[in-house]
């Protein structure tokens, strides 16, 4: 079923509630919004993602609308309209682009096995876990060793550092990512990248069997 949505306004409409809007009438400003809706759904259209449906471009791009109307003034030499497909469009693409970078960082809960019980095991079960201290479960010991020995064999030397240094391996205590780059010399958003790269580099590893 299609959503009705409320008739578009008249430019002298228009200019009536950005002028009441501005003088401190919110309710002025919800008419603004309702009456733009048709907008944000025309906008929200020309959008397809993996990640999102139509109905949540429509919930999104209504946000970016809010923030027009909340920011457009009477001065500028564009109707709102204009303005406000703008900020739909720029609140509909960041929401694109921040699925997809969170769908690219390496979750350290993805499960890469079972322990002797039949239990998942996570990346983060097994990373700065003390292979001496887990005397009573061989099968995680020897998952453990497997994981120090990838450490060694298919990360790069500052993939190893980084890697080490963040999760306290090796009897190290671990560092913030802010901390590591001090001791490095690098930025933190650098660190952050060869962590996320070293452990998608890990995970790939202890999956193969």
């Amino acid at each position: 079923m299609s959503v009705s949505f409320p008739k578009p306004l008249t430019e002298e409409e228009e200019k009536y509630y950005i002028n009441a809007y501005e003088n401190g009438d919110e309710e002025s400003g919800k008419i603004l919004v309702e009456r733009n809706l048709r907008l944000v759904a025309h906008v929200a259209k020309k959008y397809t993602s993996q990640y999102h449906t139509q109905d949540d471009f429509i919930s999104i791009g209504t946000i970016g609308l809010i923030k027009a109307v909340n920011t457009y003034s009477s001065s500028r030499s564009t109707r709102l309209a204009t303005y406000a497909a703008r900020c739909i469009e720029n609140e509909i693409l960041m929401a694109i682009r921040a699925s997809k970078k969170n769908s690219s960082e390496v979750s350290l809960n993805v499960p890469i096995g079972t322990d002797k019980d039949g239990n998942e095991i996570s990346l983060n079960d097994i990373l700065g876990t003390d292979p001496d201290a887990i005397v009573d479960d061989l099968d995680t010991k020897i998952r453990v060793s497997h994981m120090l020995e990838c450490i060694g064999k298919v990360l790069t030397p500052r993939e190893k550092t980084v890697v080490i240094k963040r999760y306290g391996l090796s009897g190290t205590l671990p560092l913030t990512q802010r901390e590591v780059a001090s001791q490095l010399g690098i930025s933190r958003s650098y660190v952050s990248r060869i962590e996320k790269k070293a452990l998608a580099k890990l995970k790939a590893a202890l999956s193969r069997p």
